[in-house]
């Protein structure tokens, strides 16, 4: 769906029930390259009943899907493609606050690969704006450290989780994104499993639960 105001296309899951009045937690769901809005949707079943869930479509064509940024190497992706990409879904967040009746103190991210990279960059520049944020096998870009205007994080809370066995983001890189984050004062969960580049079941429960656990309703 999408909104003729709205600065991105994205699939929208909500309480069947919602009283006036109220406001309800978000959760933001950024998906991986070449893939979609739909994809993310299967990994947060049942939590529409809590959440505005707002799946959002990355904007550039990615067959066969689509990606909110492009790479020029290893763990580097194209600075004014990236930074695109953050504006945008930075516009978006603050169309949906707007927009929806949205707890702005109980917005949560969760990314997937090049989601997570996305989310973990949000947090950074959003800060304690953001409540919390699940990074899935995700990296932070080094322009982002080194350059980006980093926020101060003491009240964000991060369940990071990457694959021992990954193949396409090393290992390395999530050890790294705990580090930095603890470094910076943020409350931060990491979780390795013994997988490749996915979303194990286990890995599945675990964010699950973090999820609820940090939530209030």
């Amino acid at each position: 769906m999408r909104k003729l105001n709205s600065p991105m296309i994205y699939e929208l899951r909500r309480p069947a029930q919602t009283e006036p009045g109220k406001t309800y937690p978000a959760l933001f769901l950024m998906h991986g390259i070449g893939s979609n809005e739909q994809n993310m949707l299967s990994l947060v079943n049942g939590l529409e009943d809590r959440f505005y869930i707002f799946s959002v479509r990355g904007h550039l064509l990615q067959p066969p899907g689509f990606a909110y940024f492009t790479i020029q190497g290893y763990g580097k992706p194209h600075r004014d493609v990236f930074d695109e990409g953050i504006n945008k879904l930075t516009s978006f967040i603050d169309y949906a606050s707007a927009e929806y009746p949205l707890d702005k103190n109980q917005l949560f991210l969760l990314g997937f690969s090049q989601g997570a990279i996305l989310s973990m960059t949000l947090g950074l520049t959003l800060g304690n704006r953001i409540k919390g944020i699940i990074a899935l096998s995700g990296y932070i870009p080094a322009f982002v450290k080194e350059e980006y205007n980093i926020q101060p994080v003491n009240e964000l809370s991060l369940f990071i989780s990457h694959g021992e066995m990954d193949q396409v983001l090393p290992f390395e890189w999530g050890l790294a994104n705990n580090e930095y984050f603890r470094e910076l004062g943020a409350d931060v969960t990491f979780k390795t499993y013994q997988e490749g580049h996915t979303v194990s079941m286990e890995n599945h429960k675990d964010f699950m639960q973090w999820l609820l656990e940090k939530v209030e309703l």
